[in-house]
């Protein structure tokens, strides 16, 4: 006799995903927003990039245009964050030097623990990132790495399917667990099927209005002069753009990147 198949409707496979990537457990949403915050892991303008991932539509023509390179910037901050330390009275390198230590902070996996500052990478000359990056553009961009993979990176499909209401809170409270233990965040936004949002921002603060709504801070690489914001409506269980740049405010979903082999 011939077995029937057992047909799993889709919301359990992607439970068993999200289960399968380390995240089975998270706190409820009533939990998490009562836990106290903690100082944030990221400061604008300090431990950001100075220059800007470019938009194609407000730079036509422009030669050396750096644009689509939302996700290696998001994650770049991340890795630098996990694994470089910057030594402000150290000797200067040369930009081929600096290079080099850009391209050894950024071959560590974003979700790899981060290292203690005896193991990590020492950028000598500069007090932070952006000071760095502001004056050694060309070299810390050489050393980036480029952003052909992460265009096409296969976590990226999740942004043409209409993700369950439940799935958006899990993300929302994982990602309040994470930066309630001093941890930043990467984030893919979108609000497909409308071409205007399909972009990578770091969440690395966070308030609570009294309707328990949250509103994340976010790095956008798009505007290195001051954060942005995505809020997470508690009632509706869904994200919203707040303050994106060049997006209109409305709703989004939001997946968080990079934070496991899987995912």
């Amino acid at each position: 006799m011939r077995r029937r198949l057992t047909r799993i409707p889709a919301a359990s496979w992607l439970g068993l995903i999200l289960s399968l990537s380390g995240c089975a457990s998270v706190p409820s949403m009533d939990v998490a927003v009562r836990q106290p915050a903690v100082a944030s892991p990221i400061r604008i303008g300090v431990d950001t990039f100075a220059f800007p991932n470019e938009s194609r539509s407000k730079n036509a023509g422009k030669p050396d245009l750096y644009a689509n390179y939302c996700f290696v910037m998001t994650r770049g901050v991340v890795q630098f964050h996990r694994f470089a330390r910057f030594d402000p009275v150290g000797p200067r390198l040369s930009p081929l030097e600096y290079t080099e230590r850009v391209k050894q902070v950024v071959k560590r996996s974003p979700w790899d623990e981060p290292l203690p500052a005896d193991d990590r990478v020492v950028i000598p000359g500069y007090a932070s990132l952006y000071a760095f990056s502001r004056e050694q553009e060309a070299a810390v961009k050489a050393g980036l790495v480029g952003r052909f993979w992460t265009l096409i990176h296969w976590t990226n499909w999740r942004v043409a399917l209409p993700f369950p209401r439940w799935q958006q809170e899990r993300v929302a409270r994982e990602t309040l667990a994470e930066l309630q233990a001093g941890r930043p965040v990467q984030l893919l936004v979108t609000n497909l099927p409308i071409w205007e949002l399909n972009h990578s921002v770091v969440a690395y603060g966070y308030t609570v209005d009294p309707g328990g709504n949250v509103a994340f801070t976010v790095y956008d690489p798009n505007d290195p002069r001051e954060p942005g914001r995505v809020t997470f409506d508690r009632a509706e269980r869904r994200f919203l753009a707040t303050q994106v740049f060049d997006t209109r405010p409305g709703p989004i979903r939001a997946f968080r990147m990079y934070y496991s082999p899987l995912l």
